[in-house]
């Protein structure tokens, strides 16, 4: 289907474009959430006639958006899940639990704002798009950790996962004996270790 742009869209073009896309991407989003016309020619004369107001509303859409952005830009936010000793959370992180960790800090943002391309489902730090406006995209990082503690150290860059394995902290460790021969039970393990003989008188 032919379409007119009424504002920028990535990877399409920019307001009064004429482009072609699919017809499902053109009846399901862009014709209803009027970001395009149907390129005919009523709707060309209709678009000509208002591109002046389109474009004035839009660089005033993008004027709020950038002084937006100056807030949300560079946010960070703490988000505290389960996981397993691999690191995989127990379910996932979606765009709401962002849009509200963000809010609640003060970012003021709709959850049609946040790009994530795929469900975070395992800790770390991971950078998200937040488009406030078709050209006004700012990044925001997701802190994704068991504690806050271990928030605090992905932060500063350490990766967690790979500490708690190089980590010999809260594993078994065996007690090792010098004096042991390879593969003999050290002597104080023993149950039935032999008490030492008493020295004849």
């Amino acid at each position: 289907m032919n379409i007119i742009l009424l504002e920028r869209i990535e990877k399409l073009g920019t307001i009064g474009d004429v482009v072609t896309v699919k017809d499902g991407y053109a009846r399901n989003f862009l014709l209803p959430n009027k970001k395009a016309l149907r390129a005919n020619d009523a709707n060309r004369k209709v678009f000509e006639s208002n591109r002046a107001r389109i474009e004035s509303d839009n660089a005033s859409k993008r004027g709020e958006a950038e002084t937006h952005s100056t807030k949300v830009d560079g946010m960070q936010v703490i988000l505290i899940r389960a996981s397993s000793n691999s690191g995989q959370l127990y379910g996932s992180v979606s765009v709401r639990d962002i849009v509200d960790a963000l809010n609640a800090e003060g970012a003021g943002i709709a959850k049609s704002t946040v790009v994530l391309e795929r469900p975070i489902k395992t800790i770390g730090v991971f950078d998200v798009k937040v488009t406030l406006h078709p050209e006004v995209a700012v990044m925001v990082k997701v802190n994704v950790a068991r504690s806050p503690d271990e928030a605090a150290l992905q932060a500063q860059g350490v990766d967690v996962m790979s500490a708690m394995f190089d980590s010999d902290e809260g594993g078994f460790t065996e007690k090792y004996d010098p004096n042991a021969e390879p593969g003999e039970i050290p002597a104080d393990m023993l149950e039935d270790a032999p008490e030492e003989a008493a020295p004849e008188a």
